[in-house]
Formats: structure tokens, C-alpha cells, sequence
């Protein structure tokens, strides 16, 4: 088969063309390329200008919420409640101890400073260690022994002579009142409530009870 050979020009000119034609392609393949560039990040930009923000947990007073309690996810009326209880519980306790300050209060009672108030006083201690005695048999003998007066001093009788004389209401000298003293009451014999306590003791051991006396015993 006979061959045949272009002319040169003809050569140049289709080299050229496909040059033309491989360029045109590169060209219009990075407009497009830069054109994605430049679109995408529109497009990010666009989503994310869009997209609903991130909510916040707040409380029952609209401040922002703590992590720990949304951890537990304790309700309010369960916080309420429990200050309701502990509130509950301190004026129970405020109430028990102030009735008990009442109830001891009641307990200690206010004896005039007086031969009434010391007979009674006497009584009460008497009563409770077990003495026996009466109002009349006390007073009785407290009036024929001194008058009413705890600071008698008997300094002529026998006692007296022997260096004991009797003292206080009832008449004690110092040996007797200290074998008879009654325990929680002063250890001194002019006190009027030591003095009463320890001679109905005396006179419950001698006689059987202060009742009983109705002279110098």
C-alpha cells in the first residue's frame, strides 16, 4: 500500500489544534474544580448558620443547671419535701426539750424562807428518805423547843454544862446531828432544814416518829 506523508504545515496545524483542544479541557476541568472550592464552604457555612444551637439544662429558677443535678435527676419536691421534714423535726425536738425544762422547773418547788416554808420542805425530804412526821407534830415541837428561832442556843442545861449545848429549831446538840444527819441537806446544825430533818430522824429511831414527842426528848 502506497504511503504518504503529510506536508509539514498540515502537521503543525493538527498538533496545534489538539494542543487547543487538550488545554480547552484542563481549563474547563479546574473551573470546575475551583468552582467546588469555592462552593463548599458556602455550603458548611450555610449548614451550620442553619443548625439549631445547643440547649442548656436550666433549674426551677431558670439559672443554668448543675452536672450533678442532672446525674441524679432529683426533683424539686423531693428537695422541698425533704426541708419540710427536717424543719418538722427540729421544732418536735424544740418543743420536747422546752417541756422538759417545764417539767423540771415543776419538779424543784419555791419554799418561803420561813418556819411555814421549812416545816414543808423538811416534810417533802422526810417523805422521801422514808422519816415519819406530820405538820403538827413538827411545828409542835419546834414552838416548845425554840419559839421559831434556828439560832437557839440552850446554854444552861445539862448539854450546856457538858459543852454540848443544844441548837436550832428542835433543840439538837452537835453528837445527835451528826449520827442523825440526814443525807442532801446542809451539814450544819442551825440549818433550819438540816436541823429539822436530822431531829424527826432521831425521834423516829427513839419515839417512832416526832408525833409522838410532847416534851424534851
Amino acid at each position: 500500500m502506497p504511503s504518504f506523508t503529510l506536508p509539514r504545515a498540515a502537521r503543525i496545524t493538527r498538533i496545534t489544534r489538539t494542543h487547543k483542544v487538550a488545554v480547552a479541557v484542563l481549563a474547563a476541568a479546574g473551573a470546575t474544580s475551583g468552582l467546588a472550592f469555592t462552593s463548599a464552604p458556602d455550603t458548611a457555612q450555610a449548614a451550620s448558620e442553619h443548625a439549631p444551637a445547643a440547649v442548656k439544662p436550666v433549674n426551677a429558677q431558670g439559672q443554668p443547671g448543675k452536672a450533678d443535678d442532672a446525674k441524679t435527676g432529683r426533683p424539686v419536691t423531693a428537695s422541698v419535701a425533704d426541708h419540710v421534714k427536717v424543719t418538722a423535726v427540729e421544732k418536735q425536738h424544740s418543743a420536747q426539750q422546752a417541756a422538759n425544762r417545764s417539767a423540771e422547773r415543776k419538779a424543784v418547788k419555791d419554799y418561803p424562807n420561813n418556819l411555814d416554808g421549812w416545816i414543808r420542805e423538811s416534810l417533802d425530804i422526810m417523805k422521801a428518805k422514808g422519816i415519819p412526821g406530820s405538820y403538827e407534830g413538827l411545828h409542835r415541837n419546834i414552838m416548845r423547843e425554840s419559839a421559831g428561832d434556828p439560832n437557839a442556843v440552850n446554854d444552861w442545861d445539862i448539854n450546856a454544862i457538858n459543852g454540848v449545848p443544844s441548837k436550832g429549831l428542835l433543840q439538837v446538840i452537835q453528837p445527835t446531828f451528826d449520827a442523825y444527819h440526814v443525807s442532801g441537806t446542809p451539814h450544819k446544825l442551825t440549818d433550819p432544814i438540816a436541823n429539822i430533818t436530822a431531829a424527826a430522824n432521831y425521834a423516829a429511831d427513839r419515839y417512832g416518829s416526832i408525833d409522838n414527842v410532847d416534851s424534851a426528848y
